[in-house]
């Protein structure tokens, strides 16, 4: 088969020798394999036939092709790419590809990439084209996991600083101290008021420091049992130029690779005082109840002990009495994953902050949401709060590609043509696969049981793509919101 006036940029030094005269057969044959898409092209544009490379490509055209102009078959707003490519045909004898859309019996419009070649002088014109669906698909995705992960950076920025709001704000007197050198890392207002210094003067002081001795003593046998167990009986101090007493309370906080005790002094209030604390709990419950957010506290298996109106609001539930008793897992998105994932790790950590799902109403709506979450350790059963904000509007806001993946992304395209397409999916499957791998393990501070139960894996297969990847010495194992090392 010659092609009158082809140029190839490495041409075949003996076509006639190596190949021969190619009949219509082998040449169809030849153009059938190649292309996704092959079409014939008469000189006034009309397809005068027409073959898939695959049923399921044929299956999403509804309408048969032959004897309609080739216009007619794409989008409205990439006719220009195809008439500049028809331009193209018949004054060079192949045309660079150009890039249009096709609209599918299922509505949504298929990208291909085409090449036109014409025979002959005034004859008929051969166009070859390439399914884009797949890379097109792949790089939405990396672009939607680009801007999840811009968005969770700035969320965990906005929740660093209300927290640190809320540390200063908060009435009781709280220090965290620096677990192996006992000395004071932070302390809120309240806390300087109460030991009679302001917070930054209490920073990098040794505590317990200012406490009668025997108060001093019954401190660092409280600081001593929680490094030691985790957790230790509350215990009653005093200082040393004054007739206020305390209540001292502590627990083990863990980040990344650091344990630090956080600790709390309640003034002990004297009899007339004490009166006025059931008012000051109705308060406090009655701000819980009207929260904006969910706020919603299960028994040690996840069943609801009580929820707010507006968990019961986007659960579409009516009363409180319909929702107690049931499992939270019932309107967590991923039935059978979630409530567990969340579970271990708060019978691990005790805390768990920024767990992205969905929740599902009874009517079938579903809403967006992060969970944070605190275990209480109530004597032998323990209790769970979980902490439950919408957050679809602002995960529905988009967020503009940045440089890296916009570089990521030319690169890829800019091998199209030089890399076989079979390629290409490969190793962007394989770099979407790496980073769902990574949040999942994010996600589950590195529990690699959850891990695979989120991913729909088995145990074996997910440590087979973990050291396939070298994901093991790159992750830092850590807890959604803690730093806490879990090797399951």
């Amino acid at each position: 088969m010659a092609v009158e006036g082809l140029v190839a940029v490495s041409p075949f030094r003996a076509p006639r020798e190596s190949l021969g005269v190619l009949d219509a057969e082998t040449a169809a044959a030849l153009v059938e394999g190649l292309a996704d898409i092959a079409l014939v092209i008469d000189a006034k544009g009309v397809i005068n036939d027409v073959a898939f490379g695959s049923g399921d490509l044929l299956a999403d055209f509804d309408s048969d092709w032959i004897g309609q102009p080739w216009l007619s078959t794409v989008s409205p707003d990439t006719r220009a790419n195809l008439e500049a490519l028809l331009d193209e045909a018949r004054e060079q004898p192949i045309t660079r590809w150009r890039q249009v859309s096709h609209r599918s019996a299922r509505g949504a419009d298929i990208p291909v990439q085409y090449r036109a070649l014409r025979l002959k002088k005034g004859g008929p014109i051969v166009a070859v084209g390439r399914n884009l669906q797949g890379m097109a698909a792949l790089q939405q995705q990396l672009v939607d996991a680009q801007q999840a992960l811009e968005r969770d950076y700035w969320r965990f920025r906005q929740v660093e600083t209300r927290y640190r709001l809320l540390f200063r704000m908060v009435s009781e007197a709280i220090l965290i101290i620096d677990a192996p050198t006992q000395r004071v890392v932070e302390a809120n207002p309240a806390a300087g008021q109460l030991l009679g210094e302001t917070p930054t003067r209490v920073i990098g002081r040794p505590f317990p420091e200012g406490f009668d001795t025997e108060s001093t003593q019954a401190i660092n046998g409280l600081l001593a049992g929680v490094r030691a167990a985790g957790r230790a009986d509350d215990v009653r101090a005093r200082l040393l130029d004054g007739m206020q007493e305390f209540l001292v309370s502590a627990s083990l906080l863990r980040q990344e690779n650091a344990a630090f005790l956080l600790v709390r002094l309640s003034p002990v209030l004297a009899e007339s005082a004490a009166t006025a604390l059931p008012d000051v709990k109705a308060r406090y419950l009655r701000v819980l109840e009207d929260a904006p957010d969910c706020v919603v506290i299960t028994d040690s298996d996840g069943r609801i002990l009580t929820a707010n109106s507006t968990f019961l609001s986007l659960a579409e539930v009516a009363t409180e009495q319909q929702a107690r008793g049931e499992s939270l897992d019932r309107w967590l998105g991923r039935p059978g994953v979630d409530l567990n994932v969340l579970m271990a790790n708060l019978r691990q950590h005790t805390t768990v902050r920024l767990f992205a799902t969905t929740l599902r109403g009874e009517y079938g709506s579903t809403t967006e949401v992060e969970i944070s979450a605190a275990a209480v350790r109530n004597g032998e059963r323990p209790y769970f709060g979980f902490f439950i904000r919408d957050v679809g509007r602002r995960l529905g806001a988009e967020q503009p590609a940045s440089p890296e993946q916009t570089r990521w992304l030319d690169q890829l395209t800019d091998r199209v043509g030089r890399v076989p397409l079979k390629e290409l999916v490969r190793e962007s499957t394989d770099t979407i696969e790496r980073l769902c791998i990574e949040a999942a393990l994010q996600l589950t501070g590195d529990n690699r049981a959850s891990a695979a139960e989120l991913l729909g894996l088995s145990r074996q297969s997910l440590y087979v793509k973990i050291d396939r990847y070298g994901i093991v010495a790159d992750h830092a194992s850590e807890a959604p919101g803690q730093g806490r090392k879990d090797r399951s």
